[in-house]
C-alpha cells in the first residue's frame, strides 16, 4: 500500500510543486528513522521486500531539501553510516548488468543468456507495483503538470504502445503478472513482443541509472555538508564517501552517469583532497584508480575522456598533497598491471598471426592524453568542467603546483608498462621457440614494474626461471643478484644490516641492478605492496641462489663477492656454525680460482657473437645489431643453425632466411627486397685497459686470465679486405678493419644479449698488419717468461706452454710468416713503397721478436730434462736458419744476435 500509495502522490496534479513534494516527504521521513532503528529486520529481508523498501526510501530522500538531510546525519556517527549503508544495498540492488560491457566490447549478451545477467527488476519487482504500473498505463494521456524532469519515475514510465502491440510495456507486464500465476521471469520476458522485450532492458538500465544518479546526488550534498563539518561523520577517512564511491565505480553504468559522476568526483576532490589522499585511504584511491584506467579502455569515446579527465584530478591531488607523482606512479602502476590481466590485449588476424587489440590501442591514446597540454582545457571543457580546473590553486596553497613534465613521466612510465604487457602478450606460441625474445620480455616487464617492488621482483624470478630452463646459468644468477639488490636498498634505506657500501659491491657484480634499485620505496606502501616485505633473511636467499648459479657457471670470482655480501648477516646474528661454512666455501672458491688461472689450457667462460638484423619481418630487430653470450661451447655454426630455426617460423612461402657468411660492413639498401639477412660473426671481449688503436693481434690467453675480474660491454672482430674487393691477398696488399661494437649494459646480463649503442671502425694497412703479427708473437713468448706460475711467485714459465709457442715461432716449417713479411716488404718494389719511419718500424719488430726468441731458448734449456734434449736441438737449428734467412734481408741482424 505505501508502494502505491507513493506512486500516487508522485503522479497527483495537485502535488506537483517543489514545495508540496517536501511537505509530503518530510511527512513520510519518521519512516527513514524507523528503518534505520530495525536494520537487523531489514537484512533479513527478502531482495524483493528489500527493494520495495528501498523505493520508498529513495522517493522519500529525493524530495527533501538540504536541511533535511543534514538533520539526519547530524544525529550520530553510527546512524551516518547506517543510512549510507541504505545507499549501498541501493546501489547492489538495483544494478543492472550485461553478460558482456558494450560499452567496453560494443556487443551486449542476449536477454535469454543465463552467464552472468542479473535478476530483471520487472522479474521481482512486487505485484502491487506492477499493478499500479498497469492502471497508469491505461491513462491514454500523461496527466497534466506530471514533472517532465521526475529523477526515478519520469524513467519508469515509457508509453510504449504500437500498432502492433495493443498494449504499453506496464501494461503488457501487469497483465502477465496478473494472469500468469507462477510463471517464471525468462517465460514471462519470452511472452513479449521483440519490441516491447528491447524497451523493457531500456526500462531496466533506466531504473538502475536513476538509483545510481540519485546516490551520486545523495553523496555529493554529503560531501558539502562534510566540508562545513555540519554532521557526524568520521573526518579522518571519510569513509561514507569511499564506500559509496567503490560500489558506484564497481558496477556497470550507463553514459548518463559518467557525465554526472565526473563532476561529483571532481568536487569530492576539492571539498577533501587532503583527506582522501591520506594512506588510510589507500584501498580507496587504488579502486578508483583501478576503475578509471577500466573506463580509459572504453570503447565510448565520451567515458574514455572522462577517465583520462579523472586520472588528472588524481594527479593534481598527488602534486598538491603528496608533493609529487611518486606515490600516485606506485598505485597507477599497480593497478594498471592487475587490469592488464582483465583486458584482452591482443587478438587473432585473419591470418592467423595476434595484434595488438583495439582494448590496448584505447588504452594506449588515453595514457597519452593524459599527459597532452595542447588539448586539456579541451576535455575539460568537454566534460563540463572549467578550463582552468586543472591550475586551479586550491583553499590552503599558495601557488600552483601543476608540472606537465611530471605527468609526461608519469604517462611514459605507464605506457612502458602497457607497452611490455601488450609485446609479451603477442609473443603467444613463440615463447617456447625463441627464447631470447621471451627471457627480453620477461626483463621489459621487470624494468616496467620496477618502481613496485613486489611486480619487479615477481618478473625477475620469471626471467631467472627462463634461463634456468636455458640453462644459463650466469644470466640466471644475475637475475637473482637483482632480486637481492632490491630487497637490499630497502634494508639500506632502514639501516638493517646492510650498508650503502655493500650496494655498490653488490653493484660491481650485476652493474644492471643499479637501475633496479628503488630510491623511494616507502611510496610503493600500497596495500600489501611495498618494502615491508622485503626481509634479510629474502635476500640472503637469492643472494644463496646467486652463488649456487654463478658456481654452475665457473663464474667463481662472483661466487666470492657474494659471499662477502653474505657475511655482514651471519656475524650480526652471531651465527658462528654458518660463518664457518662461508669461510670454508670461499676457500675452495679462491681454490677454483687459482685452478683456472695455473691451466695451460686458457678458461673461457663463454662464447660471443654479433648478429645483425636486416628484413621487415624481424619487427623492432631491423637494422639493429645484437651481441649474443652463449655457452663456451657453442660455435659459429651452432648459433647460425639456431638463429635459422626461430626466425625460419616466423616466414611465409614468400619469404626467404639468408645468412651472409661473413663480416663485411652491410648496406641495408642494397639488400634484395623481400628477403630476411642475419649477419653473424664471432667476437672478442675488450679490456678496460686495452689498447684499442694497436696493430698487435689480440692474445686469447692473456685475455682470458683477465676477462675473469671484469664485466664485458665492448667487444671487437677483424674484417680482412683488400682495396681490389678482394677479402684475401698477399701481404703486401692485405688490409684489416677493426670493428668496435659498444653494448647497452655489460656481460654477464640479465639477459642473453645486449643491443649494440655504437660501432666504431679502424683500417690498418698491409705494413701495419705485418708489424702488428710480428709484435704479437712477441708478445706472447714475452708474456710466458714474465708471467708468475704459482701462488710462492715462481717466476719459471710453464715448460709445456712455453714449448707450444717456441715451436710456433723458429721451427723451419712453421717461420714462414716471418720470412713471408720479409719478402713482401723488405725486398724488390714493395720496398721502395714503404715510408722511412715504416721500414724502422718493421725491422726494429723483427729484431726484437728474434731477441726473445734467443732468451727463451736459454730459458728452455734451463727447464728441460735430458728426454727433452732431441727437441731443444731442433728448435736451436731452426732458429739459426730462421736468422740466416733473415740476414739476407737485414744484415745488422747477425751482429744484434
Amino acid at each position: 500500500m505505501l508502494v502505491v500509495l507513493m506512486c500516487k502522490h508522485e503522479f497527483d496534479v495537485r502535488y506537483q510543486k517543489v514545495e508540496d513534494k517536501l511537505y509530503i516527504a518530510q511527512l513520510y521521513l519518521p519512516l527513514v528513522d524507523l528503518i534505520l532503528d530495525e536494520m537487523p529486520v531489514f537484512y533479513n529481508l527478502s531482495p524483493l521486500e528489500k527493494r520495495e523498501v528501498l523505493i520508498c526510501i529513495m522517493q522519500i530522500i529525493r524530495n527533501l531539501d538540504d536541511a533535511s538531510h543534514i538533520k539526519i546525519w547530524q544525529q550520530s556517527v553510527a546512524r551516518t553510516r547506517l543510512f549510507f549503508k541504505l545507499l549501498e544495498e541501493c546501489s547492489l540492488l538495483f544494478e543492472h548488468k550485461k553478460g558482456i560491457d558494450s560499452l567496453l566490447t560494443g556487443t551486449s549478451q542476449s536477454p535469454d543468456g543465463n552467464t552472468g545477467v542479473s535478476p530483471r527488476y520487472s522479474e521481482i519487482l512486487s505485484p502491487s507495483i506492477h499493478g499500479y504500473l498497469a492502471e497508469a498505463s491505461r491513462q491514454e494521456n500523461r496527466p497534466q503538470g506530471t514533472p517532465e524532469n521526475g529523477y526515478i519515475w519520469q524513467r519508469l514510465s515509457p508509453q510504449l504502445g504500437s500498432p502492433s502491440q495493443p498494449y504499453s510495456l506496464r501494461e503488457a507486464l501487469a497483465q502477465a503478472h496478473s494472469s500468469r500465476g507462477g510463471i517464471s521471469g525468462r517465460a514471462l520476458r519470452e511472452s513479449l513482443h521483440p519490441v516491447l522485450r528491447q524497451k523493457l532492458e531500456i526500462w531496466e538500465e533506466n531504473l538502475s541509472a536513476a538509483v545510481s544518479l540519485q546516490v551520486l546526488e545523495i553523496t555529493e550534498k554529503f560531501s558539502k555538508a562534510a566540508a562545513d563539518h555540519n554532521i557526524a561523520t568520521d573526518y579522518v577517512k571519510l569513509d561514507c564517501i569511499t564506500a559509496i564511491f567503490m560500489g558506484l565505480l564497481s558496477k556497470s553504468q550507463p553514459l548518463s552517469f559518467w557525465k554526472a559522476f565526473i563532476l561529483v568526483f571532481n568536487s569530492l576532490f576539492n571539498y577533501h583532497g587532503a583527506t582522501l589522499m591520506v594512506r588510510e585511504n589507500d584501498r580507496f584511491l587504488k579502486q578508483v584508480a583501478f576503475h578509471l584506467l577500466r573506463l580509459a579502455v572504453f570503447r565510448n569515446d565520451s567515458i574514455r575522456k572522462r577517465a583520462v579527465v579523472g586520472l588528472q584530478i588524481l594527479v593534481r591531488n598527488s602534486f598538491y598533497h603528496f608533493q609529487s607523482t611518486a606515490r600516485l606512479r606506485v598505485m597507477l602502476t599497480i593497478t594498471l598491471s592487475e587490469l592488464m590481466s582483465d583486458v584482452q590485449v591482443s587478438q587473432m588476424r585473419s591470418d592467423g598471426l595476434l595484434e595488438e587489440s583495439g582494448e590496448a590501442r584505447r588504452l594506449r591514446r588515453s595514457l597519452k592524453e593524459l599527459a597532452v597540454e595542447d588539448i586539456s582545457h579541451e576535455l575539460l571543457k568537454s566534460c563540463g568542467l572549467a578550463e582552468d580546473s586543472l591550475d586551479a590553486v586550491p583553499e590552503g596553497f599558495h601557488e600552483n603546483q601543476w608540472k606537465w613534465l611530471e605527468v609526461h613521466d608519469l604517462s611514459r612510465t605507464l605506457l612502458c608498462a602497457l607497452d611490455a604487457g601488450v609485446e609479451h602478450a603477442l609473443l603467444g606460441p613463440m615463447m617456447s621457440v625463441d627464447k631470447y625474445a621471451a627471457a627480453e620480455s620477461f626483463h621489459s616487464l621487470a624494468w616496467a614494474y620496477s618502481h613496485v617492488p613486489d611486480l619487479h621482483i615477481m618478473w625477475l624470478l620469471h626471467l631467472c626461471d627462463a634461463h634456468q630452463e636455458m640453462q644459463s646459468w650466469a644470466e640466471a644468477a644475475q637475475c637473482a643478484v637483482a632480486v637481492a639488490g632490491v630487497i637490499m636498498q630497502a634494508l639500506v634505506v632502514r639501516k638493517d644490516v646492510w650498508v650503502r657500501e655493500h650496494l655498490e659491491a653488490l653493484r660491481k657484480i650485476c652493474p644492471m641492478a643499479s637501475d633496479a634499485i628503488i630510491v623511494e620505496t616507502s611510496a610503493a606502501e600500497v596495500e600489501g605492496y611495498g618494502a615491508s616485505k622485503l626481509t634479510v633473511d629474502s635476500a640472503v636467499k637469492y643472494l644463496q641462489l646467486a652463488n649456487k648459479l654463478f658456481a654452475q657457471a665457473e663464474l667463481f670470482h662472483f661466487c666470492a663477492g657474494i659471499l662477502e655480501l653474505i657475511i655482514p648477516v651471519y656475524k650480526s646474528r652471531y651465527a658462528y656454525g654458518l660463518l664457518a661454512k662461508c669461510h670454508t666455501s670461499l676457500t675452495g672458491i679462491y681454490g677454483s680460482i687459482l685452478e683456472q688461472e695455473s691451466s695451460p689450457i686458457p678458461f673461457i667462460d663463454a662464447s660471443y657473437y654479433r648478429v645483425g638484423f636486416y628484413g621487415e619481418i624481424f619487427g623492432k630487430l631491423n637494422k639493429k645489431e645484437y651481441v649474443y653470450r652463449e655457452a663456451r661451447d657453442v660455435r659459429l655454426g651452432d648459433i647460425m643453425e639456431k638463429l635459422s630455426h626461430i626466425y625460419e617460423l616466423r616466414l611465409d612461402k614468400s619469404q626467404t632466411l639468408h645468412v651472409i657468411p661473413d663480416s663485411r660492413q652491410v648496406n641495408p639498401d642494397e639488400l634484395q627486397s623481400g628477403v630476411c639477412y642475419l649477419q653473424i660473426t664471432s667476437v672478442d671481449p675488450v679490456m678496460e685497459d686495452e689498447d684499442l688503436d694497436s696493430r698487435k693481434e689480440r692474445i686469447a690467453s692473456h685475455l682470458s686470465a683477465r676477462r675473469r675480474s671484469h664485466v664485458l660491454e665492448r667487444f671487437l672482430f677483424d674484417t680482412p679486405f683488400t682495396k681490389n674487393g678482394k677479402t684475401q691477398g698477399g701481404l703486401e696488399d692485405q688490409w684489416k678493419r677493426r670493428t668496435v661494437l659498444q653494448t647497452k649494459g655489460s656481460f654477464p646480463a640479465l639477459v642473453n644479449r645486449l643491443v649494440v649503442l655504437r660501432s666504431d671502425s679502424r683500417e690498418f694497412s698491409p705494413i701495419e698488419n705485418a708489424i702488428g703479427m710480428i709484435e704479437t708473437r712477441t708478445a706472447a713468448l714475452r708474456n710466458e717468461l714474465e708471467e708468475p706460475r704459482n701462488s710462492e711467485g715462481d717466476q719459471l714459465p710453464h715448460l709445456q706452454s712455453l714449448q707450444r709457442i717456441l715451436q710456433g715461432s723458429v721451427a723451419v716449417q712453421v717461420n714462414s710468416g716471418v720470412l713471408g713479411v720479409c719478402t713482401a716488404f723488405l725486398s724488390g718494389e714493395p720496398a721502395t713503397r714503404l715510408r722511412s719511419q715504416e721500414l724502422q718500424q718493421l725491422i726494429a719488430a723483427l729484431l726484437e721478436f728474434m731477441a726473445v726468441c734467443k732468451r727463451a731458448l736459454r730459458v728452455h734449456s734451463r727447464l728441460i730434462g735430458e728426454e727433452d734434449q732431441d727437441f731443444h736441438s731442433q728448435l736451436v737449428n731452426g732458429f739459426q736458419s730462421l736468422t740466416a734467412e733473415l740476414s739476407h734481408y737485414i744484415p745488422a741482424i747477425l751482429s744484434e744476435l
